[in-house]
């Protein structure tokens, strides 16, 4: 009777670990190229999300104006860290001129989302065109009007191609809200002095 108690209770502790085993958690390593590129997208539009979120809850309580100058204001941080990341990671050198400034626009967080083209009208000269900006697409397509990102994308710009090479000048061509052309969203020129 008691070898039997032991067996059924031994049967019994058995099926019971196996039903509350823990699974292995998995992490970035575990996952495949496919599940990594996935995975950066998600992070690339998690981002775009929070800081959209952040503008429109800014907007709410501040009016535009003034959550356009906070925005500009934390871009001008931000920018110059994503810059010194990218250059870090991809070796860019101190002066690596429009060049390197051409690679690190492709290695910006929202350049996973994206289109973008750029081209090298002379040697000292670097476009650069947001063909397809994923949140100005999305407002067009609830019917909104385009961002006015202009204020912010001067800043912006100008400070990511500062800190690549200080060297290099930025000059807005277009962008919201003015002289918007239907083949890009925004086009910025940048000039190696």
């Amino acid at each position: 009777m008691i070898r039997l108690y032991l067996e059924v209770g031994a049967s019994a502790m058995k099926a019971s670990e196996e039903k509350t085993s823990v699974k292995k958690v998995r992490t970035i390593s575990d996952l495949n190229h496919e599940q990594i590129e996935t995975l950066l997208d998600n992070w690339a539009k998690n981002w775009l999300a929070h800081d959209g979120l952040w503008f429109q809850a800014a907007e709410r309580h501040h009016g535009i104006e003034h959550a356009i100058q906070l925005d500009a204001e934390a871009w001008e941080k931000f920018t110059v860290i994503e810059a010194q990341r990218i250059k870090k990671l991809l070796g860019l050198g101190k002066n690596g001129g429009l060049d390197a400034l051409d690679e690190a626009l492709n290695f910006r967080l929202y350049a996973r989302l994206n289109r973008q083209k750029s081209e090298r009208p002379e040697p000292d000269t670097l476009i650069f065109r947001m063909i397809d900006c994923r949140v100005q697409s999305a407002r067009r397509r609830k019917g909104m009007d385009d961002f006015p990102c202009k204020p912010v994308g001067i800043v912006e710009y100008s400070g990511f191609a500062k800190t690549i090479d200080s060297r290099i000048e930025t000059e807005c061509i277009e962008c919201p809200p003015e002289n918007i052309t239907p083949d890009a969203f925004c086009a910025w020129k940048f000039t190696l002095k």
